[in-house]
C-alpha cells in the first residue's frame, strides 16, 4: 500500500470514529456524515440536523490530501484531529494545519505546506 492509500485509510478509519460520536445536550435530530472523494482526496465530516427549532449544518472536520501531505482545512473536535492522526501513524512532518495562516505553520511544529 503505498503513502496516499495508507493516509487516505486512517484518515477514513478516523472519521468514522467521529461520526458515531453525539454530543450531550438538547440536540434533538442531527446526524453524522463522512463525505469521502477518493478521487480528489477530499474528506469531511459534517453535522447536519436540528437544534430545537434552529437548522444545523456545518463542517465539523475537513482533510485534503495535497502534495503528499495531509492538510487539515477545518478541525472543529475536541482532542485535534491531527493528534488522533499521528497516533495511527501519520508523521507530524506530513500534516499541515492549513487553518492557520501560511506565516503562523513554521511555529506549530507541524508541516509549513
Amino acid at each position: 500500500m503505498g503513502k496516499i492509500d495508507s493516509y487516505t485509510e486512517k484518515i477514513i478509519q478516523v472519521l468514522q470514529q467521529h461520526e458515531a460520536f453525539r454530543p450531550i445536550g438538547d440536540w434533538v435530530e442531527y446526524e453524522n456524515q463522512v463525505i469521502i472523494d477518493r478521487d480528489n482526496l477530499h474528506f469531511q465530516l459534517l453535522r447536519v440536523g436540528w437544534k430545537e427549532l434552529e437548522r444545523t449544518h456545518h463542517c465539523v472536520v475537513h482533510i485534503d490530501i495535497k502534495n503528499n501531505k495531509v492538510w487539515i482545512q477545518e478541525d472543529r473536535t475536541e482532542v485535534g484531529i491531527a493528534n488522533e492522526l499521528m497516533e495511527i501513524g501519520i508523521p507530524k512532518e506530513d500534516i499541515v494545519l492549513a487553518f492557520y495562516a501560511p506565516y503562523r505553520r513554521a511555529h506549530t511544529g507541524f508541516a509549513k505546506a
